[in-house]
């Protein structure tokens, strides 16, 4: 019990910094993802065209590379950020990929005569998208979102790699340290607790819009 209590410190230390880089991705990458998404949808196709690929291309490479490149590649060409922003950055431009993505499958999912009706109304394309569709794009996005947010939470053990003092990195330098699996079971339990607490709020936000059907 003394062991665990010397090691809570740090590894609350740790967790700090990954919730404070699992906030500030979600506060940034939602928003974005929601634009990116009705730009998929646009009728300018080059717009179409540049988010089609930004989506290919952050989708179909690693986190872990984008990291990687965010930190390491862009210092050869005389760019250099540091740790935290590059993680930050690179968990954004990823996230907001897949956000993106889900935003156009559930707009895409809106009934047609939807938009014919809002066009009776004399709404134009902005306010059928903020009054009409997006409050019922939110409500069936949910659970595929929710899945993401999840990942993120996992996926926050990344920036290990580049020396940011999280909840892993530091159980993994007192495993080393001290020779115990311990430190691993403590941190298990951070990324339990924080899986926990996501999936439980994504529930009631299912319950809490369950009107839209």
């Amino acid at each position: 019990m003394d062991y665990i209590m010397m090691l809570l410190p740090p590894m609350i230390n740790g967790w700090a910094v990954t919730m404070q880089l699992f906030f500030l991705t979600l506060v940034l990458a939602l928003p974005v993802g929601v634009l990116m998404g009705i730009a998929r949808l646009s009728h300018w196709k080059p717009l179409r065209w540049f988010m089609e690929f930004y989506v290919w291309l952050f989708r179909g490479t690693p986190l872990l590379l984008q990291l990687l490149f965010f930190y390491f590649g862009l210092m050869t060409v005389g760019l250099r950020l540091e740790r935290f922003p590059a993680a930050l950055l690179a968990f954004v431009l990823n996230y907001s990929a897949y956000f993106a993505e889900i935003f156009r499958s559930g707009i895409q999912s809106i009934d047609q005569g939807q938009y014919e009706a809002a066009d009776v109304l004399g709404l134009n394309r902005k306010q059928t998208m903020s009054k009409i569709v997006l409050p019922q794009v939110f409500k069936r996005v949910l659970p595929p979102i929710g899945n993401e947010v999840i990942n993120l939470v996992k996926d926050s053990a990344l920036i290990y790699i580049l020396a940011i003092s999280e909840v892993l990195r530091v159980a993994k330098t007192a495993v080393l340290r001290d020779d115990s699996f311990i430190p691993f079971l403590i941190a298990a339990v951070f990324y339990l607790l924080m899986t926990a607490l996501v999936q439980q709020f994504f529930k009631w936000m299912e319950v809490k819009f369950d009107y839209y059907r």
